[in-house]
């Protein structure tokens, strides 16, 4: 029996069962716990994150980001091969239906996001050199009252998304560079890897600056583009809706027996790929909205919130109708190659390069939110003495990510993500009330907020 064989039998039980339940169950106990805030406070949230807008805010610091960079730190991370290279996997996996259930996943992701934010606000503190720090492990210790989780949460965040997830990230990129430019893998993953270090190096103000300039251009670009291609194909885009809506329930039906996936199968792969892309739930945000410069935490959920609706509303929904209203389903093609095809059918060859170049910003700024995430666990573990050995294995793995299979790439990014899920929510459930209490009283009095002492957290 292959390795790959061996994850996707853990990812089988792992993502068919337990996770899609304890995810779903997350996101609706909240959203009910919480009174709909992604419904209530949507407006909130929009003002919030659209009114700071800036490519060239304030320098970030040991003080923390802007909330805004917080924002776009998350987002980077969010918005990555998931939009492009996972959305279409999970389409010809579990069929037009996945899409439905991604929908699902991050509707009720948004409340769990915030709960998130929230917490990471309430719970951060200052280490060793000085800097705000916070994310799961901290809340998961200080808050839910046990190290043990906090230190398994570290130790599984940091081989998902830093090393794992990045090799992800930098297989994408070179097998869109080598599509589009016949560039041989090896090349494209030393080149990433030299890149991403001169940022992880120059610490948070540098990761902030780039995060805060790079990430709304790369949307603002991919965006406009799949724009484009939706007006060409207006004709075919009710027929997306209902392949989407029909696959969500019968995948057979939705593509004529092209794609042979079950409703199972469409809900797996749909959530799978689905908190894959928005993180919802995984742990890995909060890392972010942890350090912003806020009067109150729950206006950083309200910011967690808008991540996952451009997340998943608007990116990942680009990806998908422009694969469907071009016919790029065949049955065959799968990952950022099915994504290529559909705007190189609207485009023609100039689509492999836009693709491409959308994959280098979207995968590239991902590599840099994921590293800051593991850095932080790093901190929370080894304090200052782990930097340099992570930022130099964190290159590594870009490297070795350009050059090996994608299938077991994927799969091996959906067992450490499902990991680190699993503590995570566990402290965020058990820490309900203190959400509750957060918006409430920021509903109730948004000056009147104090912060509970450090005898009480």
């Amino acid at each position: 029996m292959e390795l790959i064989d061996i994850v996707q039998g853990i990812n089988g039980i792992l993502w068919s069962y337990v996770l899609i339940f304890l995810l779903c169950g997350t996101g609706i106990y909240f959203t009910f716990r919480l009174k709909f805030v992604q419904l209530r406070k949507f407006g909130d949230a929009c003002r919030h994150a659209f009114g700071g807008i800036t490519l060239f805010g304030e320098k970030a610091g040991k003080e923390g980001m802007t909330s805004f960079q917080s924002l776009a730190t998350a987002i980077a991370a969010q918005v990555g091969t998931g939009n492009l290279a996972g959305a279409a996997t999970a389409i010809a996996s579990g069929g037009p239906g996945a899409i439905f259930w991604m929908w699902i996943s991050a509707f009720f992701g948004m409340s769990t996001i915030f709960a998130e934010a929230v917490l990471a606000q309430i719970y951060k503190e200052r280490d060793v050199d000085g800097q705000i720090v916070g994310g799961p492990a901290y809340y998961i210790h200080k808050g839910f009252g046990s190290r043990g989780l906090a230190v398994f949460f570290s130790v599984a965040i940091i081989i998902a998304l830093g090393f794992i997830g990045n090799m992800v990230q930098s297989n994408s990129i070179s097998d869109a560079f080598q599509t589009a430019f016949n560039m041989p893998s090896l090349y494209v993953g030393i080149g990433l890897a030299v890149l991403a270090g001169l940022i992880f190096f120059g610490g948070i103000s540098r990761i902030a600056s780039f995060t805060e300039k790079v990430v709304p251009l790369m949307a603002l670009l991919y965006i406009i583009g799949g724009v484009v291609v939706l007006v060409m194909n207006i004709d075919m885009i009710i027929p997306a809706f209902k392949m989407i809506f029909v696959g969500a329930f019968n995948p057979r039906a939705a593509t004529g027996g092209l794609i042979g996936a079950t409703v199972k199968e469409a809900m797996r792969y749909g959530v799978a790929r689905g908190l894959f892309s928005n993180e919802a739930g995984m742990g890995s945000t909060p890392h972010a909205h942890a350090v912003a410069k806020v009067d109150h935490p729950a206006e950083q959920g309200l910011m967690a919130i808008i991540g996952v609706f451009i997340d998943t509303f608007i990116v990942l929904n680009i990806t998908a109708f422009v694969i469907f209203v071009t016919g790029s389903l065949d049955g065959q093609t799968t990952g950022i190659a099915l994504t290529q095809g559909a705007f190189t059918k609207a485009f023609g060859g100039f689509g492999n390069t836009f693709v491409a170049i959308c994959l280098f910003f979207f995968a590239f700024s991902t590599v840099i939110g994921w590293y800051f995430f593991g850095e932080a666990n790093i901190r929370y573990l080894f304090g200052l003495k782990g930097l340099t050995p992570y930022r130099i294995l964190v290159m590594i793995f870009i490297v070795l990510g350009s050059t090996l299979k994608v299938n077991l790439v994927w799969e091996l990014a959906d067992t450490f993500n499902g990991l680190m899920v699993i503590p995570n929510l566990i402290a965020v459930l058990g820490l309900a009330k203190v959400v509750s209490k957060a918006l409430n009283e920021y509903e109730y009095d948004k000056q009147g907020y104090l912060k509970p002492k450090e005898s009480e957290a």
